[in-house]
């Protein structure tokens, strides 16, 4: 495991990388992802066959940009004024994949065409309201072929010229190559508690020359992972497993290799664009009042923040993960929107570390309450003998929690999570968790896990 000076340098490793659904450089994103991740964790990066049924989709074959480029025909005057580079067949060379992965539309189809600038025009894309920024188009699964470039170079190409248009791509479909993603998972003081379940931190990873979508969402993800790491949940607390890949497809192919796990998963997390300086967003469950939705409300309540309903924009995983079949309790915690969405600015200037390490610590906070919640059952009958058995609070030193102990008694028939009981009740969770836990310790309460919500068709 490699330590760091900040969360922004690891981004800036794989920042400038072509990371695409399935490419070398998505490989290699994930193989610096786990240099970083705890050794505890057991960072594993899986394969999956490409061209092989996931579910109602399928696994996207590798693709692989030998080279890439756009030329005019042009005159000296001409190639001076639009500030262009000479191509090897002597014309001025607009746009090249080795200065900047977006200039093609993602798994552009191979093409050598020479066209005139009313037959090259459909297949250029450029942002309007960012006229000096190269924007990110993809295409996965309509296979065309474009090129992306600035509204004001577009602006600057000549009319009456021709173009030469090269993509050298290719769609590898060897499972050797397959598609990869990675996962990772850390279990609470004294191993696994199978019955606890486990909660799922997901980030994407393909994004290629993004450093907020979704750079910023890895790095804060990494930085959850140390410090679970670093002070593991309780004994019999959910397992927290992290998940890295390619948006949507990735999690689809993942869990309809792996439905066995999903029974399983209890809640998810979506971390996304977590580096901008923005207030933090949440977006609530599918299910709208879950205990993920209370527990996130809660750690956000003082601090400000916007609150959207599930799979508002942007929507991402959580889609999959709570969607159909599946509905896994998912939430996503981001910083959007921002204006540098989808484009060349969205680059390392507009990230900050306290914005990378403050989304992580809201994060925590929702797993360690989340992962850490359960329904505890009385084991006793009549009222229990508090100050007999160590129980009794003072309300010298506790006012609120001594005003509060029947009330918390009066919860223990499992029906209610500690969660609700401190809602309730009105207290802090940690202080009723920590309360509950005595009665625990005592022999009165069984704790009984949080139900699985998830379906199995």
């Amino acid at each position: 495991m490699k330590t760091y000076t900040s969360l922004k340098s690891i981004l800036a490793e794989f920042f400038p990388l072509h990371r695409t659904l399935a490419s070398d450089d998505h490989d290699k994103t994930l193989e610096i992802i786990g240099s970083y991740m705890p050794d505890s964790s057991n960072y594993t990066i899986e394969t999956y066959t490409p061209l092989a049924d996931a579910w109602t989709w399928k696994v996207p074959e590798r693709y692989v940009v030998h080279e890439a480029y756009l030329e005019v025909e042009a005159s000296t005057e001409q190639g001076a004024a639009l500030s262009l580079s000479k191509g090897r067949s002597g014309g001025e060379r607009v746009v090249d994949f080795k200065n900047n992965p977006l200039h093609i539309v993602s798994y552009s189809l191979p093409v050598d065409k020479t066209l005139t600038f009313e037959e090259l025009q459909p297949h250029l894309h450029f942002n309007e309201k960012r006229p000096h920024a190269i924007p990110w188009v993809f295409k996965y699964y309509d296979r065309v072929w474009g090129f992306c470039l600035s509204k004001n170079v577009f602006d600057k190409l000549p009319r009456d010229r021709r173009y030469r248009a090269v993509i050298k791509s290719e769609f590898i479909t060897d499972p050797k190559r397959g598609f990869k993603v990675a996962t990772a998972v850390i279990h609470p003081e004294g191993g696994q508690n199978p019955s606890a379940g486990e909660i799922v931190i997901q980030a994407h990873t393909c994004h290629p020359m993004q450093a907020n979508d979704d750079g910023a969402g890895v790095v804060s993800t990494i930085e959850l992972a140390r410090r679970l790491a670093e002070r593991p949940l309780p004994a019999g607390s959910m397992s927290v497993r992290f998940w890295f890949g390619p948006e949507t497809i990735g999690t689809i192919v993942y869990l309809s290799h792996n439905e066995h796990l999903i029974q399983n998963m209890r809640g998810s997390i979506f971390m996304e664009m977590t580096g901008n300086k923005n207030k933090i967003a949440w977006h609530h469950t599918r299910q709208q009042n879950h205990v993920l939705d209370r527990i996130a409300s809660s750690v956000v309540k003082n601090i400000q923040h916007e609150e959207r309903f599930f799979a508002d924009y942007p929507p991402n995983d959580e889609r999959v993960m709570n969607g159909p079949g599946v509905n896994i309790p998912s939430i996503s915690i981001n910083r959007w929107p921002y204006d540098e969405y989808h484009t060349s600015d969205d680059n390392l200037d507009i990230i900050h570390d306290d914005m990378l390490s403050g989304a992580a610590e809201i994060a925590e906070q929702v797993v360690r309450i989340f992962a850490t919640n359960y329904i505890p059952k009385r084991t006793f009958r009549g009222p229990v003998f508090l100050s007999g058995n160590g129980l009794w609070v003072d309300w010298h030193e506790n006012f609120a929690l001594n005003r509060a102990i029947e009330k918390i008694m009066m919860r223990f028939e499992g029906e209610h999570t500690v969660f609700d009981i401190a809602e309730q009740v009105g207290l802090d969770y940690w202080m009723v968790r920590d309360y509950v836990e005595k009665f625990r310790a005592k022999g009165f309460v069984t704790p009984l896990p949080i139900p699985s919500e998830a379906q199995s068709v």
